[in-house]
């Protein structure tokens, strides 16, 4: 049996629709916090059972009988590890095979501000002897719609990046990826780091946008603080605008442009270019 935790995000969604096509969904639970939102995946066939970060008391019965658990890391910056350390003692519990968790590029020594998070997680992963499969995923395409629907209405796409490099690639590679570790052998205890095969600057982010959307679009460089109260002004709450203006600064240095093509090596093709997910984005928004 194969466990996906937070089967009902973005992300775990769509690596529920990969395992689909390569075991029988009977094979599958979705581990969820809330199972109603989970109707769907059930009626494919798919085992729903709760399973809540918060209340390790649901961990145990929702593990019962994995062979393989992927974790996707939770949504709450600064509350991750414990959350994390409960999911990892469950999997030990239940006598799971391989752990297979999402982490960030270089978890071991980014400076950027998710990375400590991942790194302990990590740490933690490792201390407990469980086999396991590091998934450092990179930075997403659909980052970065938010700022394709602004640029295509004002014209402009702010940020702190300067001309670094973002070697991002769509959610659904990485999912694709996770089912691959999955359901096929070899990757016990191996660290991939997952990168899109083409690093981009935000100047052609700019340009993308400005060739899909028919207007003129610039990037506009900022100094940090400047981007991160130009995020908060847009509704983003305060430590979150000043962790992601300086993770554009973490972009300047490089932190986020790597291509080793160790994300398409594993799903069998090239990643998804970037002008495809934003074409799509605004076309339906």
């Amino acid at each position: 049996m194969i466990v996906v935790t937070g089967a009902t995000g973005r992300l775990g969604r769509l690596v529920i629709g990969e395992l689909a096509g390569r075991v029988p969904a009977s094979q599958i639970i979705a581990a969820v916090r809330s199972p109603e939102k989970a109707a769907d995946l059930a009626e494919r066939g798919v085992q729903v059972r709760k399973a809540d970060y918060d209340d390790p008391a649901t961990l145990g019965p929702a593990f019962e009988g994995a062979t393989k658990i992927l974790l996707i890391s939770g949504s709450e910056v600064g509350r991750r590890v414990d959350q994390h350390n409960a999911v990892v003692d469950a999997a030990k519990a239940a006598g799971a095979g391989l752990l297979a968790y999402t982490s960030i590029l270089h978890a071991d020594t980014s400076p950027l501000g998710l990375a400590p998070e991942h790194k302990a997680t990590e740490e933690y992963i490792r201390a407990s002897g469980l086999p396991f499969v590091f998934l450092r995923n990179g930075w997403y395409h659909e980052n970065y719609i938010p700022a394709a629907r602004q640029g295509a209405r004002s014209g402009i796409i702010p940020g702190s990046a300067r001309d670094g490099r973002i070697a991002s690639a769509a959610r659904a590679d990485y999912a694709a990826a996770a089912a691959a570790v999955l359901t096929t052998d070899g990757h016990q205890n191996a660290v991939y780091e997952l990168s899109g095969d083409v690093a981009w600057t935000m100047r052609e982010l700019a340009a993308v946008v400005s060739e899909l959307s028919g207007t003129p679009v610039e990037y506009r460089d900022l100094p940090v603080p400047e981007y991160a109260k130009a995020l908060a002004a847009n509704g983003l709450p305060e430590p979150a605008a000043t962790m992601f203006a300086e993770i554009d600064a973490g972009i300047a240095e490089g932190w986020l442009g790597a291509t080793p093509g160790n994300l398409a090596a594993l799903i069998g093709r090239p990643t998804t270019p970037l002008r495809d997910t934003l074409a799509e984005a605004l076309k339906n928004g």
